[in-house]
């Protein structure tokens, strides 16, 4: 296997969300990892195909009952030479299996327990059920989405599941990794995505500390409040983002919109923005998209396209970088970071369940 991560093994119990995803990093990055499936398709009632199930990629499977009469000795066969395993069950149910921490250190003093969990393994919700959208609602982000005149949007799934949870879930392992080269001993890292989430919020909390940010939806200042922070629909019913922050980036942005010459009130003037929002509406709704974007193209006015999945592939910039890579005739988004001497890899398509 290439990638910074290879030799490194990862036992991996089936789930859905971030566990597969942090995975398929892992799987990217080098490490061989072993999908341990359960009997029954654990995809939400959903009866998704297995050929776009891209967390997938890269991986090897087997299908083992946990709660059969070697279920879990077959399991802990697998964990004695693992590095890592990765699980999203909820608190207790590993050790109801007898796949617990104690157990999987009985057998492998040296293993890395990730667990992933939305609540995490403690606190009086950590039992209960949930979802991406409520754990991002009890941190506060989700409330701050949207605008004021409109209910909170979730945005996909990206940010329970993924910012907070899979990311979390890969720093606390690769952490861990690093401090077993030290005291050669594994631990748990207990990755909850209400933590994950609030680590990400911690800008914004002190920002609404500080008092520059009232908490409220919509007034923030990444939230779309300011005119020079915004989506702006085209002639064509299509969008542009606008991202011209700081002062020499808002004059090129003004200039693009040919203001440059008028008597404008300060960028910062809060009180002016939805007069300039509405003169940016106006304006932008006179050209189509790819009209503003060559207007604007090298410039440092921060004008981008807003693009739609089926728009990613003619994109020049991600065509440049090689930023989607096809295989087997799908798309996949092509492994990341990047390394300069160990280069990760998609080590194949997206895994297909194990007959048994």
């Amino acid at each position: 296997m290439s990638g910074p991560l290879g030799g490194l093994k990862i036992i991996e119990m089936e789930a859905v969300g971030p566990v597969p995803w942090a995975g398929m990093m892992l799987a990217d990055m080098g490490a061989q990892v072993l999908r341990v499936d359960r009997p029954i398709v654990a995809d939400m009632g959903l009866n998704r195909d297995e050929r776009f199930e891209l967390s997938g990629r890269g991986k090897q499977t087997v299908r083992i009952d946990a709660k059969a009469a070697n279920g879990a000795t077959e399991i802990l066969r697998l964990i004695g030479d693992a590095d890592v395993l990765l699980e999203g069950l909820r608190p207790g149910v590993m050790e109801r299996l007898g796949l617990g921490p104690s157990e999987c250190f009985d057998r492998n003093p040296a293993l890395i327990y990730g667990r992933m969990t939305g609540w995490g393994q403690t606190g009086p919700r950590s039992s209960i059920a949930g979802h991406d959208i409520n754990y991002i609602a009890t941190t506060g982000f989700l409330h701050a989405i949207g605008s004021k005149q409109a209910p909170s949007s979730p945005p996909l799934n990206l940010v329970g599941d993924f910012g907070g949870g899979g990311m979390l879930l890969l720093v606390g392992v690769l952490a861990a990794l690093v401090e077993r080269q030290s005291s050669g001993r594994g631990q748990v890292v207990d990755a909850a995505m209400v933590d994950g989430v609030l680590t990400l919020m911690a800008p914004h909390l002190g920002r609404w500390q500080s008092g520059e940010w009232d908490g409220e939806r919509g007034s923030h200042i990444f939230a779309g409040s300011a005119p020079f922070y915004a989506t702006y629909e085209t002639a064509d019913g299509k969008h542009v983002a606008v991202g011209a922050i700081e002062p020499q980036f808002y004059v090129a942005l003004l200039k693009g919109l040919g203001l440059e010459k008028e008597v404008l009130p300060k960028q910062h003037d809060r009180s002016s923005w939805p007069q300039m929002r509405s003169r940016f509406m106006e304006i932008f709704r006179q050209r189509t998209r790819d009209d503003w974007c060559e207007i604007f193209c090298g410039t440092q006015a921060c004008v981008s396209p807003v693009l739609a999945v089926n728009e990613l592939s003619d994109d020049a910039h991600l065509t440049a970088r090689d930023s989607l890579i096809e295989i087997d005739g799908i798309l996949h988004p092509a492994p990341a970071p990047r390394f300069s001497r160990t280069p990760g890899k998609i080590a194949g398509s997206p895994a297909r369940r194990s007959p048994g």
